[in-house]
């Protein structure tokens, strides 16, 4: 009998201490069988304490993931795991309920240690710690390179029951005796592949030095190269394998290809913008100078735009991943240092401003669009020199990625309640006093051939029917400069855009 319908004829009935939860509402939007396809198994039915089910239920969760399913029941019987499970399937969750469960708030001690590669993802999986353990009075700190050092040792000097940080800043913390993890009994690493590359193993094998013998390690991935299983082989202790990547990419996420020349990228991104409904994007560049060169030619065409990369100061990261987050923005440029496990449930649009050059980076890339089985978009623009390196990524994820069609049919990545809504926004969104401005600008688009400029912080009206063709190609490969014999990439009937000057910005057309 599950937990929820107990009951007892010396105490009331526990079935009230759900009525008075307050979960957020109810998230109607279609998932796909990556979240849903399940045993059937529930929270009630992992003898979690009562506290952890409210938190669990007020942060809106309703029944276990694939990966929660499989993994939770595992990880509290305190034995090792070793998970692959896909982007956006509640890997987070799935280590942080058993991590929660195991603690003794009695003991003034850090009882579980939260590693992650980087310093957005650590505030998010603590924020998750925070959530789910509100009502168990957890003590949870986060820390990460790029603070003051002296507001962490002050921090643990009192009471931290759960410690989550990247592996730089807490090695330095249990170098200097400050972080005590002689008595910790749970270690996890989040994107363990990530955690376990050459920038990061050294860390690793210094910080296990600081652990018990007798600790509880899982490590959590949607990617495990090799290194994984020599890490597995020394360290971990006869761990229960999980791995439900019978395929890699996200059946939720519709992926597609531009083909353009270097110089036509920000004319098609413009071009994606006005057709697109945007929830939230996130644009991907592989250098921080392309990062801070594309914001600010999306900032020039007319669109609120948000930059951030490894170069910024934490303290800039940290507000632009916290405003974007809360919706402040609609359009993100980034690099890959926002690939690894970042969930924010508004992005339903991901661009590949700069093809990547490999498929795990890809692959993180577009699982930040179709979080938690829901609906996604991935645009690739990719030039001549990119061909062979998406035929590789093709080949390596056993997936296609298809050629952009002329119009993209919104029920692939909105949900079906907001295809409808203009720009993917409800309009009691918008004051009313906008909205009659707006209706006044548009009666005097109207009367003047020329229209009135757009408001930086305000998305552009999508085009019903362009004037300029679609997207960006030719059909053909550009003239390669230095010969060869490498083949083309395939062929599509896509439109042709006009092509901006070299040297301009793209004026977007109307």
């Amino acid at each position: 009998m599950s937990q929820s319908t107990r009951s007892s004829s010396t105490a009331p009935p526990p079935d009230n201490w759900r009525s008075n939860l307050r979960p957020p509402p109810r998230d109607d939007r279609p998932q796909t069988e990556d979240v849903k396809a399940t045993k059937g198994l529930e929270f009630e039915d992992m003898f979690l304490r009562r506290e952890l089910l409210m938190g669990i239920f007020e942060a809106g969760f309703e029944k276990p993931s694939p990966i929660q399913e499989e993994a939770i029941p595992i990880a509290l019987t305190k034995r090792d795991v070793l998970a692959r499970a896909k982007n956006g399937t509640g890997k987070t969750a799935a280590f942080v309920i058993p991590s929660l469960q195991q603690i003794d708030i009695n003991r003034n001690k850090i009882q579980a240690l939260l590693l992650v590669p980087t310093r957005e993802l650590a505030l998010q999986t603590s924020q998750v710690c925070k959530t789910l353990g509100k009502h168990m009075n957890i003590q949870v700190m986060v820390t990460t390179g790029g603070t003051t050092l002296k507001d962490d040792i002050l921090r643990l000097s009192e009471t931290v029951h759960v410690l989550v940080g990247t592996p730089g800043r807490i090695l330095d913390l249990a170098g200097k005796n400050v972080a005590d993890l002689s008595e910790c009994p749970v270690f996890v690493m989040d994107e363990a592949d990530k955690l376990l590359s050459p920038e990061f193993s050294p860390v690793m094998e210094q910080l296990l030095s600081y652990l018990p013998k007798t600790r509880q390690v899982m490590l959590f991935s949607a990617t495990f190269p090799l290194i994984v299983k020599d890490f597995k082989d020394k360290h971990m202790n006869a761990p229960h394998e999980i791995n439900l990547m019978d395929e890699l990419t996200l059946r939720g996420v519709t992926q597609y290809y531009a083909y353009v020349e270097e110089r036509q990228k920000v004319h098609c991104l413009n071009t994606l913008f006005s057709k697109l409904q945007i929830n939230q994007s996130i644009i991907f560049c592989n250098s921080t100078n392309r990062v801070e060169l594309l914001a600010k030619k999306v900032t020039e065409l007319g669109y609120s735009c948000f930059y951030s990369h490894a170069k910024m100061l934490q303290s800039h990261r940290n507000r632009v991943f916290h405003d974007f987050r809360n919706g402040v923005c609609r359009n993100l440029v980034c690099s890959d240092l926002l690939t690894r496990g970042i969930d924010i449930q508004a992005v339903n649009v991901v661009i590949n401003f700069d093809f990547p050059k490999n498929s795990e980076t890809y692959l993180h890339r577009i699982g930040r669009s179709g979080r938690f089985g829901h609906l996604g978009l991935a645009i690739n623009l990719v030039t001549y020199e990119d061909r062979f390196n998406l035929y590789k990524i093709e080949q390596e994820l056993g997936t296609e990625i298809q050629p952009i069609p002329q119009q993209i049919d919104k029920g692939l990545y909105v949900a079906p309640s907001a295809v409808d809504e203009p720009t993917g926004l409800k309009a009691t969104q918008q004051p009313e006093q906008q909205q009659q401005q707006q209706q006044q600008q548009q009666q005097q688009q109207q009367q003047q051939p020329t229209p009135a400029p757009r408001n930086a912080q305000a998305p552009p009206p999508r085009l019903s029917a362009p004037q300029q063709p679609v997207y960006q190609t030719n059909g053909q490969p550009p003239a390669r400069q230095n010969g060869g014999t490498a083949p083309p990439p395939r062929q599509y009937t896509g439109p042709v855009p006009a092509t901006a000057q070299r040297g301009q910005v793209p004026v977007p057309q109307r």
